[in-house]
Protein backbone atom coordinates (compact mmCIF):
# COMPACT_ATOMS: atom_id res chain seq x y z
CA UNK A 1 0.00 0.00 0.00
CA UNK A 2 1.25 3.25 -0.92
CA UNK A 3 1.92 6.47 1.29
CA UNK A 4 -0.96 8.22 -0.03
CA UNK A 5 -2.94 5.15 0.57
CA UNK A 6 -2.41 4.70 3.57
CA UNK A 7 -3.19 8.31 4.60
CA UNK A 8 -6.23 8.26 2.95
CA UNK A 9 -7.11 5.35 5.30
CA UNK A 10 -5.54 6.45 8.53
CA UNK A 11 -7.85 9.89 7.77
CA UNK A 12 -11.25 7.52 7.56
CA UNK A 13 -10.10 4.98 10.26
CA UNK A 14 -9.84 7.85 12.69
CA UNK A 15 -12.97 9.11 13.93
CA UNK A 16 -12.25 11.79 16.27
CA UNK A 17 -9.34 14.61 16.34
CA UNK A 18 -8.18 16.93 19.10
CA UNK A 19 -9.10 21.02 18.26
CA UNK A 20 -8.67 23.71 20.29
CA UNK A 21 -12.09 25.51 21.18
CA UNK A 22 -13.83 27.97 22.84
CA UNK A 23 -17.47 27.73 22.64
CA UNK A 24 -18.38 30.94 24.25
CA UNK A 25 -16.85 34.79 23.54
CA UNK A 26 -14.01 35.07 25.64
CA UNK A 27 -10.24 35.09 26.64
CA UNK A 28 -7.77 32.58 25.56
CA UNK A 29 -7.68 31.12 28.89
CA UNK A 30 -11.56 29.51 28.09
CA UNK A 31 -10.09 27.51 25.76
CA UNK A 32 -9.49 23.72 26.18
CA UNK A 33 -8.37 20.54 24.25
CA UNK A 34 -11.07 18.36 22.76
CA UNK A 35 -12.45 15.46 21.14
CA UNK A 36 -14.53 15.68 17.89
CA UNK A 37 -15.51 14.27 14.55
CA UNK A 38 -12.64 14.33 11.70
CA UNK A 39 -14.23 16.48 9.05
CA UNK A 40 -15.48 14.85 6.12
CA UNK A 41 -14.24 16.73 2.81
CA UNK A 42 -17.56 18.11 0.45
CA UNK A 43 -18.25 19.01 -2.74
CA UNK A 44 -14.86 21.22 -4.24
CA UNK A 45 -13.16 20.53 -0.50
CA UNK A 46 -10.02 18.60 0.82
CA UNK A 47 -9.64 17.90 4.70
CA UNK A 48 -5.74 18.38 5.52
CA UNK A 49 -3.62 17.07 8.34
CA UNK A 50 -2.48 20.06 9.50
CA UNK A 51 1.22 20.72 10.25
CA UNK A 52 1.36 24.54 11.38
CA UNK A 53 -1.17 27.18 11.99
CA UNK A 54 -0.12 30.52 12.19
CA UNK A 55 -1.79 33.14 14.43
CA UNK A 56 -3.09 36.94 13.83
CA UNK A 57 -4.45 39.64 15.93
CA UNK A 58 -7.85 38.83 14.00
CA UNK A 59 -7.78 35.45 15.77
CA UNK A 60 -7.81 37.13 19.11
CA UNK A 61 -10.76 39.13 17.78
CA UNK A 62 -12.86 36.69 17.01
CA UNK A 63 -12.02 34.80 20.24
CA UNK A 64 -13.43 38.01 21.61
CA UNK A 65 -16.13 38.86 19.63
CA UNK A 66 -14.83 42.22 18.91
CA UNK A 67 -16.39 44.39 17.53
CA UNK A 68 -19.70 43.62 18.18
CA UNK A 69 -20.06 44.33 14.65
CA UNK A 70 -18.57 41.28 13.55
CA UNK A 71 -21.11 39.20 15.50
CA UNK A 72 -24.09 38.49 13.24
CA UNK A 73 -22.01 37.14 10.60
CA UNK A 74 -19.55 35.51 13.28
CA UNK A 75 -22.12 34.25 15.36
CA UNK A 76 -24.17 36.36 17.38
CA UNK A 77 -24.13 34.99 20.65
CA UNK A 78 -21.09 32.18 20.68
CA UNK A 79 -18.77 32.23 18.07
CA UNK A 80 -20.20 29.45 14.62
CA UNK A 81 -16.60 28.82 14.48
CA UNK A 82 -15.07 27.67 17.97
CA UNK A 83 -11.73 27.13 16.64
CA UNK A 84 -9.41 29.37 15.61
CA UNK A 85 -6.84 29.75 13.12
CA UNK A 86 -6.78 31.34 10.10
CA UNK A 87 -3.27 30.21 8.33
CA UNK A 88 -2.61 26.71 7.80
CA UNK A 89 -0.51 24.75 5.90
CA UNK A 90 -0.38 20.85 5.93
CA UNK A 91 -0.88 18.01 3.44
CA UNK A 92 -3.98 16.11 1.85
CA UNK A 93 -5.26 13.79 3.60
CA UNK A 94 -8.83 13.63 2.13
CA UNK A 95 -10.58 14.56 -1.15
CA UNK A 96 -14.04 15.40 -1.87
CA UNK A 97 -16.06 15.15 -5.10
CA UNK A 98 -15.31 17.71 -8.12
CA UNK A 99 -11.72 19.13 -7.12
CA UNK A 100 -9.41 19.91 -9.34
CA UNK A 101 -5.82 20.40 -8.84
CA UNK A 102 -5.39 19.17 -5.52
CA UNK A 103 -4.00 15.52 -5.08
CA UNK A 104 -4.46 13.48 -2.21
CA UNK A 105 -0.54 13.53 -0.37
CA UNK A 106 0.34 16.92 -1.42
CA UNK A 107 1.61 19.67 0.58
CA UNK A 108 -0.52 23.24 0.50
CA UNK A 109 -1.30 26.34 2.28
CA UNK A 110 -3.89 28.50 2.55
CA UNK A 111 -6.17 30.70 4.24
CA UNK A 112 -9.35 29.49 6.71
CA UNK A 113 -12.11 32.38 6.64
CA UNK A 114 -13.46 31.81 10.23
CA UNK A 115 -10.60 29.42 11.71
CA UNK A 116 -10.24 26.20 12.09
CA UNK A 117 -6.65 25.95 12.50
CA UNK A 118 -5.78 24.90 15.52
CA UNK A 119 -7.03 21.21 14.89
CA UNK A 120 -5.61 17.72 13.75
CA UNK A 121 -7.09 18.18 10.14
CA UNK A 122 -9.21 20.67 8.98
CA UNK A 123 -11.81 21.03 5.92
CA UNK A 124 -10.83 23.74 3.15
CA UNK A 125 -11.99 24.20 -0.23
CA UNK A 126 -9.61 23.41 -2.46
CA UNK A 127 -9.84 26.54 -4.62
CA UNK A 128 -7.92 28.55 -1.60
CA UNK A 129 -4.93 26.53 -1.29
CA UNK A 130 -1.92 26.91 -3.03
CA UNK A 131 1.15 23.91 -3.35
CA UNK A 132 3.84 24.84 -0.65
CA UNK A 133 7.39 24.52 -2.48
CA UNK A 134 9.41 21.24 -1.37
CA UNK A 135 11.72 23.79 0.27
CA UNK A 136 10.22 25.88 2.23
CA UNK A 137 8.91 24.75 5.73
CA UNK A 138 5.66 24.56 6.96
CA UNK A 139 6.01 26.36 9.59
CA UNK A 140 7.04 29.22 7.14
CA UNK A 141 4.30 28.80 4.69
CA UNK A 142 1.59 28.98 7.51
CA UNK A 143 2.63 32.79 8.46
CA UNK A 144 2.00 33.90 4.74
CA UNK A 145 -2.25 33.58 3.72
CA UNK A 146 -3.47 36.20 5.95
CA UNK A 147 -0.33 38.44 7.63
CA UNK A 148 1.61 38.55 3.88
CA UNK A 149 -1.11 38.56 1.77
CA UNK A 150 -3.00 41.62 4.21
CA UNK A 151 1.01 42.97 3.41
CA UNK A 152 1.12 42.50 -0.36
CA UNK A 153 -3.20 43.99 -0.53
CA UNK A 154 -1.45 46.67 1.47
CA UNK A 155 1.00 48.14 -0.97
CA UNK A 156 -0.72 47.08 -3.92
CA UNK A 157 -3.72 49.74 -3.03
CA UNK A 158 -1.06 52.40 -1.94
CA UNK A 159 0.51 51.58 -5.55
CA UNK A 160 3.82 50.81 -4.47
CA UNK A 161 5.96 49.50 -7.23
CA UNK A 162 3.02 49.57 -9.67
CA UNK A 163 4.08 52.78 -11.57
CA UNK A 164 7.16 54.41 -12.68
CA UNK A 165 7.62 56.81 -10.11
CA UNK A 166 11.14 56.35 -9.97
CA UNK A 167 11.96 55.08 -5.72
CA UNK A 168 8.90 56.04 -4.13
CA UNK A 169 9.07 56.65 -0.25
CA UNK A 170 6.75 54.20 2.46
CA UNK A 171 5.82 55.32 6.10
CA UNK A 172 4.60 52.10 7.38
CA UNK A 173 3.02 52.59 10.49
CA UNK A 174 3.37 49.73 13.05
CA UNK A 175 6.36 47.05 11.43
CA UNK A 176 7.27 45.00 13.85
CA UNK A 177 3.83 42.59 13.67
CA UNK A 178 3.03 40.45 11.63
CA UNK A 179 1.25 42.75 8.82
CA UNK A 180 4.39 45.78 9.02
CA UNK A 181 7.46 43.13 8.90
CA UNK A 182 6.19 41.76 5.71
CA UNK A 183 5.13 45.26 4.53
CA UNK A 184 8.51 46.64 5.41
CA UNK A 185 10.32 43.74 3.48
CA UNK A 186 7.83 43.82 0.61
CA UNK A 187 8.06 47.45 -0.04
CA UNK A 188 11.93 47.37 -0.19
CA UNK A 189 11.89 44.66 -2.62
CA UNK A 190 9.63 46.26 -5.04
CA UNK A 191 12.12 49.40 -4.75
CA UNK A 192 10.67 51.57 -2.48
CA UNK A 193 12.34 53.73 0.55
CA UNK A 194 10.78 52.74 3.51
CA UNK A 195 10.71 54.49 6.65
CA UNK A 196 8.51 52.74 9.73
CA UNK A 197 7.07 52.91 13.29
CA UNK A 198 8.10 50.34 16.31
CA UNK A 199 9.31 50.25 19.28
CA UNK A 200 12.59 51.24 19.88
CA UNK A 201 13.74 47.87 21.09
CA UNK A 202 12.16 46.39 17.99
CA UNK A 203 14.56 49.21 15.14
CA UNK A 204 17.42 47.00 14.78
CA UNK A 205 15.27 43.83 13.43
CA UNK A 206 12.93 46.50 11.64
CA UNK A 207 15.99 48.39 9.41
CA UNK A 208 17.16 44.32 9.09
CA UNK A 209 14.25 44.09 6.93
CA UNK A 210 14.62 47.08 4.82
CA UNK A 211 13.87 50.08 6.65
CA UNK A 212 16.09 52.97 6.22
CA UNK A 213 15.16 54.98 9.05
CA UNK A 214 13.06 54.29 12.01
CA UNK A 215 11.15 56.29 14.84
CA UNK A 216 9.01 55.29 17.74
CA UNK A 217 5.50 57.26 17.12
CA UNK A 218 5.06 57.39 20.54
CA UNK A 219 8.15 59.29 21.65
CA UNK A 220 8.88 61.23 18.58
CA UNK A 221 5.11 62.37 16.84
CA UNK A 222 4.74 61.66 13.13
CA UNK A 223 3.78 65.78 12.88
CA UNK A 224 7.60 66.22 13.56
CA UNK A 225 8.27 64.57 9.78
CA UNK A 226 8.19 66.68 6.92
CA UNK A 227 4.92 67.72 5.13
CA UNK A 228 4.57 65.68 2.00
CA UNK A 229 7.24 63.46 2.68
CA UNK A 230 6.09 60.27 1.00
CA UNK A 231 4.01 58.49 -1.91
CA UNK A 232 2.36 55.86 0.34
CA UNK A 233 1.46 55.99 4.15
CA UNK A 234 0.33 52.35 5.25
CA UNK A 235 -1.29 52.47 8.97
CA UNK A 236 -1.53 49.16 10.84
CA UNK A 237 -1.81 50.02 14.19
CA UNK A 238 -4.21 53.08 13.65
CA UNK A 239 -4.62 56.13 16.99
CA UNK A 240 -3.30 58.84 14.36
CA UNK A 241 -5.57 61.66 13.40
CA UNK A 242 -6.49 61.33 9.45
CA UNK A 243 -5.38 64.54 8.64
CA UNK A 244 -1.69 63.94 10.18
CA UNK A 245 -1.52 60.82 7.95
CA UNK A 246 -2.81 62.91 4.67
CA UNK A 247 -0.22 65.48 5.98
CA UNK A 248 2.85 63.21 5.45
CA UNK A 249 1.84 62.18 2.14
CA UNK A 250 2.78 63.84 -1.51
CA UNK A 251 0.32 64.70 -4.02
CA UNK A 252 -0.79 62.02 -5.49
CA UNK A 253 0.21 59.82 -2.99
CA UNK A 254 -2.37 57.56 -0.67
CA UNK A 255 -2.97 56.53 2.60
CA UNK A 256 -4.22 53.37 3.40
CA UNK A 257 -5.74 52.01 6.37
CA UNK A 258 -4.93 48.38 7.26
CA UNK A 259 -6.74 48.50 10.59
CA UNK A 260 -10.15 50.05 11.70
CA UNK A 261 -8.94 51.43 14.78
CA UNK A 262 -12.31 51.31 15.96
CA UNK A 263 -14.60 50.82 19.02
CA UNK A 264 -15.82 47.82 20.74
CA UNK A 265 -19.28 48.07 18.88
CA UNK A 266 -18.70 49.27 15.46
CA UNK A 267 -15.32 48.64 14.90
CA UNK A 268 -13.51 50.35 11.93
CA UNK A 269 -17.02 51.54 10.44
CA UNK A 270 -16.40 55.03 11.95
CA UNK A 271 -13.06 55.56 10.87
CA UNK A 272 -14.11 53.97 7.45
CA UNK A 273 -16.81 56.50 6.91
CA UNK A 274 -14.47 59.63 8.30
CA UNK A 275 -11.62 58.63 5.71
CA UNK A 276 -14.30 58.82 2.70
CA UNK A 277 -14.79 62.76 3.75
CA UNK A 278 -11.31 63.35 4.53
CA UNK A 279 -10.49 62.33 1.32
CA UNK A 280 -12.78 64.69 -0.57
CA UNK A 281 -10.39 67.17 -1.97
CA UNK A 282 -7.59 66.21 -0.31
CA UNK A 283 -5.28 62.90 -0.67
CA UNK A 284 -6.96 59.77 -1.03
CA UNK A 285 -7.40 57.55 1.98
CA UNK A 286 -8.14 53.68 1.26
CA UNK A 287 -9.36 51.18 3.73
CA UNK A 288 -8.50 48.08 3.24
CA UNK A 289 -10.32 44.38 3.64
CA UNK A 290 -7.94 41.90 2.65
CA UNK A 291 -9.62 38.94 1.13
CA UNK A 292 -8.14 35.53 0.77
CA UNK A 293 -5.97 35.39 -2.74
CA UNK A 294 -4.72 32.21 -3.89
CA UNK A 295 -2.42 34.03 -6.62
CA UNK A 296 -0.88 36.41 -4.48
CA UNK A 297 -0.20 33.69 -1.71
CA UNK A 298 1.56 31.69 -4.75
CA UNK A 299 4.07 34.82 -4.99
CA UNK A 300 4.66 34.68 -1.30
CA UNK A 301 6.02 31.17 -1.74
CA UNK A 302 7.73 31.70 -4.40
CA UNK A 303 9.73 34.41 -2.90
CA UNK A 304 10.18 32.65 0.65
CA UNK A 305 11.63 29.86 -1.22
CA UNK A 306 13.87 32.15 -3.13
CA UNK A 307 14.67 33.50 0.43
CA UNK A 308 13.86 37.26 -0.68
CA UNK A 309 10.97 37.45 2.31
CA UNK A 310 11.18 35.64 5.02
CA UNK A 311 8.72 35.80 8.50
CA UNK A 312 9.62 37.06 11.54
CA UNK A 313 8.46 34.41 14.00
CA UNK A 314 8.89 35.49 18.20
CA UNK A 315 7.72 32.33 19.07
CA UNK A 316 6.58 28.65 17.91
CA UNK A 317 4.47 27.06 20.27
CA UNK A 318 3.79 22.88 20.59
CA UNK A 319 -0.02 22.40 19.17
CA UNK A 320 -0.54 20.72 23.42
CA UNK A 321 0.22 24.96 24.48
CA UNK A 322 -1.95 26.05 21.48
CA UNK A 323 -4.16 27.66 24.34
CA UNK A 324 -0.95 29.66 25.74
CA UNK A 325 -0.02 30.73 22.22
CA UNK A 326 -3.45 32.62 21.81
CA UNK A 327 -2.54 33.92 25.41
CA UNK A 328 0.45 35.37 24.35
CA UNK A 329 -1.09 37.38 20.88
CA UNK A 330 -3.95 38.20 23.30
CA UNK A 331 -1.61 40.16 25.81
CA UNK A 332 -0.43 42.10 22.95
CA UNK A 333 3.40 43.38 21.57
CA UNK A 334 4.10 41.11 19.71
CA UNK A 335 6.96 40.80 17.18
CA UNK A 336 6.29 39.63 14.23
CA UNK A 337 4.22 36.01 14.57
CA UNK A 338 3.16 33.38 16.70
CA UNK A 339 3.14 29.71 15.00
CA UNK A 340 1.68 26.32 16.23
CA UNK A 341 3.21 23.26 15.21
CA UNK A 342 1.25 20.30 14.68
CA UNK A 343 1.58 17.76 17.71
Amino acid sequence: MNDMTDMNDMTHRTETMNAWRRETYGPAAGTTLQQIPVPVPGRGEVVLRVSATGLNSGDVRLLLGDPLLVRPVFGLTRPKHPVRGMEVAGTVSAVGPDVVGVELGQAVAGELVGGGGLASYVRVPAARLVTVPPDVEHTVAACLPVAGGTAWQALDMAGVGLRDRGTPRVLIIGASGGVGTFAVQLAALRGAEVWATCRDRNAPLVEHLGAVRTLDHRTSPLTDLPAGHFDAVIDIVGGMPLRDLQRLTAPGGTVVLVTGDGGHVLGPIPRMVKAVFASIGSTRIRSLAATPRPEVLTKLLELAAEGRISPVIEREYPFAEASAALAHLEAGHTVGKVVVRAA
